[in-house]
């Protein structure tokens, strides 16, 4: 049985803020946290590391946070990730572009980051 402590996190941020601080309490969760300052950085990290659950915002450099979804999305069908999208993109029509690429969860900047931990809590405990 795999254990939270197993399960990389992967967070693909370009606000340094937003980095420091998630990195922070996810790593006191017990999860092993790889970081990303932007998409094209997130794919790469995503193929050497397959980590189960991608935290990712949407407006990043190089490549968006949709493109990096996608891409993990078709690329690893069977192995796909859980995919959180924390992004200030918060019309009806993004969220639901988020969702019909494949996203788990969307959740509109600013957030809790309790209410954050809580719901990748869940999403742990499913694949547990």
């Amino acid at each position: 049985m795999i254990r939270r402590n197993e399960l990389k996190v992967l967070i693909a941020d370009d606000e340094p803020s937003i980095l420091m601080s998630l990195e922070f309490l996810f790593k006191k969760e017990g999860y092993k946290v790889l970081i990303a300052r932007d998409g094209q950085e997130a794919i790469n990290m995503f193929d050497l590391e397959q980590p189960a659950i991608m935290i990712l915002d949407i407006m990043m450099p190089n490549v968006d946070g949709y493109k990096v979804c996608s891409y993990v999305k078709t690329n690893y069908k069977i192995r796909a990730p859980k995919v959180v999208f924390l992004s200030a993109k918060n019309k009806e029509t993004e969220i639901e572009h988020g969702y019909e690429l494949g996203a788990d969860l969307y959740i509109p900047k600013p957030f809790s980051t309790r209410e954050l931990i809580k719901k990748v809590n869940l999403i742990a405990t499913d694949m547990l």
